[in-house]
């Protein structure tokens, strides 16, 4: 169990990295709302694509989150390491969370 969360800890800092050099900015935040529900997710901020992501999240979890926003992207030209490369293909292909 502790390796699984060492290598998800590693996918979920390749992630941030690939995040960082594509610009786009990555923030874990409390998104405990009382009155209405708030979700994980990416929006447009001043132009910016920013990733918001609930920090009570678990790691795979985050992962998703933040997967599913840099599979918008067209990473042909950029190398990653496999397992990065085929998470963020697998994301591309999944149906949208709902």
């Amino acid at each position: 169990m502790l390796a699984s969360a060492m290598v998800e800890a590693g996918l979920l800092q390749q992630l941030e990295e690939l995040a960082e050099r594509l610009g786009v900015k990555v923030l874990y935040e409390s998104l405990d709302q009382q009155e209405f529900v708030v979700r994980s997710g990416t929006c447009l901020l001043r132009g910016q694509l920013v990733a918001i992501i609930d920090h009570r999240l678990t790691l795979g979890d985050r992962i998703r989150v933040l997967a599913d926003c840099l599979s918008r992207f067209d990473l042909s030209t950029v190398y990653l390491v496999p397992a990065v490369r085929e998470l963020i293909d697998a994301r591309r292909a999944a149906p949208p969370a709902t």
